[in-house]
């Protein structure tokens, strides 16, 4: 007789986790939405302005990256700023290589005339955070040796101007881009360059709910049951939301005035359930006398830009998208 393994843990359509310690992601939700979380392939030749590759940055740590390069049609010697992107999904679910992903970031790499490199991510509860910050990190400093010229990707070493390198992050990827900032301004980085950091709508919680968190709907892409149990998967065990990963506006973070940061181009959207405390991190910034910029999106929710349904079907996501988009490249170009 076969044993059917024990689920102890579930969260809604995205992830199980058993007994055995060994986890599932299959899609169990809707099969009409399947397909933004369906990988697409690498293409090195230019489709809709923009070509892809994914490389192996670090052969001892075998960190992946996929590279997005805007085809360049003025014959420009101007060099092309790089945005570091690290993805969501509450840091136990979702890949770089993902439709929704792919969508927004080869219209970013169009829009903002930039070359996008996003990491793949190590997931937990398998890999339990700071697995993923400092994999990001890791990120940055290839960037960095490529900037010392330690190492060699055509597609950044003729391409990339190295004084111009932003993060950017969706949802837990934004709390990834506070901590890949903060651990940079400890780093001697020369001569690449930090030129900003662009967290959108981060997973900035406390242990105990927000107003927001009991008055704003829920939506498919966030969830209080999925804030609290990919957090419970993802944190360091006996830590809580209090964690300085997920609350670096909290006592048990270092003090904002003390960290040697880039300047913040900081988004957040009218409707995201996690609001209010997405705002106390903006507002201790602001305390903490750092360069923050604010970027609201009205009346959308939480990572609204992501789902490519509502982006083609809803004017007003539509709409919000555009002015994220247009925000972004505005704020790369000033920097």
């Amino acid at each position: 007789m076969v044993h059917e393994k024990q689920v102890i843990e579930e969260v809604s359509g995205w992830l199980r986790v058993f007994e055995d310690s060994s986890v599932d992601r299959t899609w169990t939700g809707p099969p009409e939405v399947k397909f933004m979380a369906e990988p697409v392939p690498p293409h090195e030749d230019f489709i809709d302005g923009v070509a892809v590759k994914d490389v192996v940055a670090d052969e001892k740590f075998g960190s992946r990256l996929r590279i997005y390069l805007p085809e360049r049609n003025d014959n420009s010697v101007n060099k092309l700023p790089v945005i570091l992107h690290f993805h969501g999904g509450g840091f136990c679910i979702s890949q770089t290589d993902w439709l929704m992903y792919y969508t927004v970031y080869t219209r970013l790499a169009r829009v903002a005339n930039a070359i996008i490199v996003s990491v793949f991510l190590p997931l937990a509860p398998e890999h339990r955070l700071p697995a993923a910050c400092d994999d990001g990190f890791t990120a940055l400093l290839w960037l960095r040796d490529l900037s010392r010229q330690q190492g060699h990707e055509p597609w950044l070493n003729d391409y990339a101007d190295f004084n111009r390198v932003f993060l950017i992050g969706d949802s837990s990827g934004g709390n990834i881009v506070h901590q890949v900032a903060v651990r940079a301004g400890e780093e001697n980085l020369s001569p690449m360059r930090l030129a900003g950091a662009i967290p959108i709508h981060p997973g900035f919680v406390r242990s105990y709910r927000s107003k927001s968190e009991l008055e704003q709907e829920q939506t498919p892409f966030l969830t209080l049951d999925m804030v609290d149990k990919f957090l419970g998967l993802a944190l360091p065990v006996g830590s809580n939301k209090d964690h300085p990963i997920t609350c670096p506006m909290g006592d048990a973070a270092p003090a904002v005035k003390e960290l040697k940061l880039p300047p913040y181009m900081y988004c957040v959207a009218e409707k995201d359930l996690i609001k209010d405390t997405e705002m106390e991190f903006y507002e201790a910034m602001k305390k903490g006398e750092k360069d923050i910029e604010l970027f609201i999106n009205n009346g959308v929710g939480h990572s609204f830009y992501l789902n490519k349904i509502a982006v083609e079907m809803d004017p007003v996501t539509a709409s919000e998208t555009e002015k994220l988009f247009e925000a972004v490249a505005e704020f790369i170009s000033k920097h």
